[in-house]
Order: structure tokens, then C-alpha cells, then sequence
């Protein structure tokens, strides 16, 4: 099943980004490390085109280092683009989005051309816990939920450095489904937009080809080379306790499990995508939306009405 979310919020949201970015010298994307690719809102990108654009794979501690600098390098050499990578709550560190920005925008500063930036991502991506440690003191508010801030906001970061945060977006609709399952598993999606169950059998499958070993050590199993993904996941359930009446497996609580032990970096420093992975995954993604768009083509056209016989005149 594909994952979808999009609130009525994130109308309104992407709204006021289509006003606030007419005067924005640079734009600021939150991205997670985990997930580099699958976080980067595509429709951002096109609200956005033209714009520099500093890239900010955040939560780098709980992603693996060497996927990280291919998509430091991936995202680098993209015209009018800087990327770096950070703990959201490193303190200081996260100063160096500011030099960032103004490394962007030179031509930007003093009180008669101050800099204005636009910052945004996905949700649940830490957004909020960098702006307060730019800010110095609580200006955003945080959770562990997505979907926090509702309403964009301005913050003064220096007499010539205004920011302007916005709620988090995600887009209408995922197309690469790979990274619906992406985003989930991080939590950036609400809890009622996606099987728990479906997700976690598809992080399991991701980790056993990428990170073989990583749910043995973690959980304590035996040996489960050649099982399904449905076999792992109950052995994490038995494992965890995860047991109901008559010795059946709670799934259910086996893959809440799974997804909060990926969330809490508790299986090791995890990347789900290289950018060879989501090139693949968008040209396949392609594929199926031309077979999509032929197939609705076609039953919109439907059976065409015979047309009558020309009924034969006399002279």
C-alpha cells in the first residue's frame, strides 16, 4: 500500500511558500541523513526553482558516515547549492548554516540589504531543534511527532539575517513508493497514513540487503538466512516479548519494535538510500506512472459508439 500524507495544513503551507519565496535570497532544506534523497520535498523544488539552496542533512550522528558524504558530494555539485551535515543538537555547530548562507549570497547583507531565508523541510526532521539552537532559546516548538509547527514564523537572527520557518511539507502525492516506506519508517509521516506492519517487513528487507547483521545483533536471533521478512519480524516479536494468548506473535507490537529502534538509532548508524538507489527507484517510479497515465487514458476514451449508417436518399 502506498504511503500518503498531506493535512490540510500542508495546503496552507505550501501556499505561503509560493508568496514568502518571491522575496527569499536563500532557501534552506531540512533533510534527513537517513534518508537524503526520499526527504527531499520534490515539491519544495519546484516552488523553490532558482533559488539557492543550502541542503542540511541533519541527525548525521544516527546515519551511516560513508553514505552520508556521497550524498554530501551528490548534493554538491548541484549549481547554487551547499550542503553540509549536522546533529540538530550539536549547539554550535549548527552556526555553520548561517556561514552557509552567506557564502550563497554575498551580495547580501547590512541593514539597507539584509539577508532573507527561507527554512523548511519534512516533517519531523529536526527543523525545529536547529532553529532554537541558532536562535539561542526556544523560538520553535519540538516533538516527537510530525507535524508540530502550523504557521510560519519570522525570526530576527542578526540585524541583517531574518529566517522565515514554515510548517513542515510533504508532498500530495509519493510516487517513488520506495521512499514512502522511507519516510514512514523515519517518522515523518502521521501514524494513520500507513500499515505499521507493511513498513517494518520493508525496513527489514532494506536492512538485511544493506546492513546484514544489523537486526541479528540488535535483537539477539539465531540463524534466519533464507527467511521472509514476516519470519524475522516474528522472531523480533518473540524476542521482545511480543507474545499474545496461545503463543501467537503480536506483529503489530513486533514492528512498532523495529520502526522505534531504527528512529532511536538503536541498530547502529543507519542510511536507507544512496543516490544510486533513488535514481533507480525514480526511473522505475516513472515507468509505472506512464503505464498509470496510458491505463486512465485509455478507460476514459472507453468503447466509442458505432456510428450510425448513412441513411441512403433518393434523387
Amino acid at each position: 500500500m502506498p504511503v500518503q500524507w498531506f493535512p490540510g495544513h500542508m495546503h496552507s503551507t505550501k501556499k505561503a511558500i509560493v508568496e514568502r519565496v518571491k522575496g527569499i535570497d536563500v532557501v534552506i532544506e531540512m533533510l534527513d541523513a537517513r534518508l537524503p534523497g526520499s526527504s527531499a520535498n520534490p515539491l519544495l523544488a519546484e516552488l523553490t526553482r532558482g533559488k539557492l539552496a543550502v541542503k542540511v542533512l541533519n541527525k548525521q550522528d544516527l546515519a551511516d558516515p560513508e553514505r552520508t558524504a556521497l550524498w554530501l558530494e551528490h548534493f554538491n555539485a548541484q549549481p547554487g547549492t551547499r550542503a553540509i551535515g549536522l546533529d540538530g543538537r550539536a549547539g554550535a555547530a549548527v552556526h555553520r548554516i548561517i556561514d552557509a548562507c552567506r557564502e550563497l549570497a554575498p551580495h547580501r547583507g547590512g541593514m539597507v540589504k539584509p539577508l532573507r531565508v527561507l527554512i523548511c523541510g519534512i516533517p519531523n526532521v529536526g527543523k525545529s531543534t536547529v532553529i532554537n539552537s541558532l536562535v539561542g532559546r526556544v523560538a520553535a516548538k519540538t516533538g516527537d511527532e510530525p507535524g508540530i509547527t502550523k504557521t510560519e514564523q519570522k525570526i530576527i537572527l542578526a540585524n541583517d539575517f531574518y529566517l522565515f520557518d514554515t510548517p513542515g511539507m510533504l508532498w500530495p502525492r509519493i510516487v517513488v513508493e520506495q521512499s514512502g516506506y522511507c519516510l514512514a519508517a523515519s517518522g515523518a509521516v502521521g501514524r494513520n497514513a500507513f500499515d505499521e506492519e507493511e513498513v517494518a517487513l520493508e525496513l527489514i528487507a532494506m536492512l538485511n540487503r544493506d546492513y546484514p547483521g544489523a537486526l541479528t545483533q540488535r535483537f539477539k536471533l539465531g540463524d534466519l538466512a533464507g527467511r521472509t521478512e514476516q519470519e524475522w519480524l516474528a522472531a523480533i516479536g518473540r524476542q521482545r516479548g511480543a507474545v499474545m494468548t496461545g503463543g501467537r506473535i503480536n506483529l503489530q507490537k513486533a514492528a512498532e519494535i523495529v520502526l522505534h529502534e531504527l528512529r532511536s538509532g538503536s541498530l547502529g548508524r543507519i542510511t536507507l538510500e544512496t543516490p544510486q538507489d533513488l535514481a533507480r527507484w525514480q526511473a522505475e517510479a516513472m515507468v509505472k506512472e506512464a503505464e498509470r497515465d496510458a491505463r486512465k487514458s485509455a478507460r476514459s476514451k472507453g468503447p466509442r459508439a458505432a456510428k450510425p449508417k448513412a441513411t441512403p436518399t433518393e434523387d
